[in-house]
């Protein structure tokens, strides 16, 4: 394991390669391109509908988080929090399309991650919306020692001398879009463009779909979390830095209400709002109204299926919004396939580029 005091100047880097159709064509290398909103900048790369991009995304500290002294409240700077990289732009993205994102491959850049309580955030503490007399939580970091090989990352308490193996479960916090009408948003807040979702869905082999809403889509991707568990309860996963590889499509046409997810088991709708009930109601009402869609149901008969068949896991219960998931088993479904199947073009090319990687 590196100190964690120490950064390999390969992790510390931000990258987007772009690879088109043809795997062995490699793209720039781009130094430095952090964003911390999503909406108002320029793109770091233009790529086609069919493309692969990688991308090294840091930490939601900005790597500034290294030791168990390193508090963020002294180390970190407002509103310099969660980074991403990007945005990426697609060519003939327009509003209305879909943007389909795959995940290909996340890896962790580096060997240790940590997690942290933060001052009045987080599910079990005072905060700016829920306002108490009694003082905020201690703040304080946790470091882990990430073991990619062994496929682990070891929890330590910082009082006493417990400690475990948690299985790996690479998967990135925070992806979204550029917002609509001119809205420039925090990367740290969720809502219908994406964002900070913080959904342990967002995985390899998971696809993601955002409404486009400005030409290009302006897609970024940041805040990796060697795992996460579901809600995000503390406020903060285990967090590091990625390598990350994504499939690019677009669907004409084809813009959800909310981010959509899509894996080889599941179909996901999300919702963000405050309170949490809201947010689960709009999540499990854009899947009712998918389930419809694709089977030909009427509303209250796709109602019912879900009612029977879904699930429904915290994403996070700590940001400034809500973000709840409803999931539905596509084998449901039947033969139908959302999206006319994007999803499993999408892995196909990914698992060829990365035979050729």
């Amino acid at each position: 394991m590196a100190a964690p005091g120490q950064v390999d100047e390969d992790a510390t880097a931000v990258g987007v390669g772009l690879a088109a159709v043809d795997p062995a064509v490699v793209g720039e290398r781009v130094q430095d391109r952090y964003a911390y909103s999503f909406g108002g900048g320029s793109p770091v790369v233009t790529v086609p509908p069919g493309s692969v991009v990688e991308l090294t995304t840091e930490d939601c500290f900005g790597g500034r988080v290294r030791g168990a002294a390193d508090l963020p409240s002294r180390v970190c700077t407002f509103p310099y929090l969660n980074p991403v990289t990007g945005p990426v732009a697609v060519s003939g993205a327009e509003p209305g399309d879909a943007l389909a994102v795959h995940f290909v491959d996340i890896s962790p850049a580096r060997d240790w991650g940590v997690s942290s309580t933060f001052p009045h955030f987080g599910a079990l503490t005072a905060t700016h919306a829920t306002a108490m007399l009694h003082p905020a939580l201690e703040e304080r970091v946790w470091v882990y020692a990430i073991d990619a090989k062994a496929g682990t990352c070891r929890f330590e308490a910082t009082r006493g001398d417990f400690a475990v193996d948690l299985p790996l479960d690479p998967m990135h916090g925070t992806v979204g879009v550029a917002p609509a009408a001119g809205e420039r948003l925090m990367s740290i807040s969720p809502g219908v463009h994406g964002g900070n979702m913080d959904t342990p869905e967002l995985r390899a082999g998971t696809t993601v779909y955002f409404a486009v809403n400005v030409e290009g889509a302006m897609f970024a991707v940041g805040d990796g979390h060697a795992r996460q568990g579901e809600g995000e309860v503390c406020g903060t996963a285990v967090e590091t830095a990625m390598h990350t590889v994504v499939a690019v499509d677009l669907v004409k046409g084809g813009a959800p209400a909310v981010p959509r997810l899509e894996n080889d088991g599941f179909l996901l709708s999300t919702g963000h709002a405050r309170p949490l009930e809201d947010a689960f109601r709009i999540s499990q009402h854009d899947l009712v109204q998918w389930t419809a869609e694709l089977l030909g149901l009427d509303q209250l008969d796709a109602y019912q299926l879900v009612s029977q068949a879904g699930l429904a896991p915290a994403a996070n219960v700590c940001d400034t919004q809500y973000t709840m998931v409803a999931k539905l088993p596509k084998r449901v479904l039947g033969r139908a396939r959302a999206y006319d199947g994007v999803h499993e073009r999408l892995r196909a090319l990914g698992e060829e580029y990365m035979r050729q990687r």
